[in-house]
């Protein structure tokens, strides 16, 4: 049998040595935000947070209790727009890096 790993354990480690997948990590969430897949977006976020900042620094952070932000970030959570740009201020900070929303045509 083979031994197969996480992809969150996977994931975790990729971005911890990978600034640039973290970033990219960090755009998909937004872009899925954007274009109407929360679930998703919330799923990697949730992923990145974990990768990166971790639940209890992002509650010291945000100024919100981390079970309340793990709630958030689950597939069914719902953060309120405060919480997710609060949410996405402290990847920001963590991360080094900006965000630029550009509206472009659709086909």
């Amino acid at each position: 049998m083979a031994f197969t790993r996480s992809y969150k354990h996977t994931i975790a480690e990729r971005a911890q040595r990978d600034p640039e997948f973290a970033q990219a990590l960090l755009d998909e969430a937004a872009t899925l935000f954007l274009n109407g897949e929360p679930e998703m977006a919330r799923i990697i976020l949730r992923d990145l947070v974990n990768a990166t900042v971790g639940f209890e620094e992002l509650a010291k952070g945000t100024a919100k209790p981390s079970k309340s932000l793990h709630r958030m970030l689950s597939a069914k959570g719902n953060p309120s727009m405060d919480n997710l740009a609060a949410i996405f201020a402290v990847i920001r900070a963590t991360l080094g890096v900006d965000m630029q929303v550009h509206a472009v045509r659709a086909h």
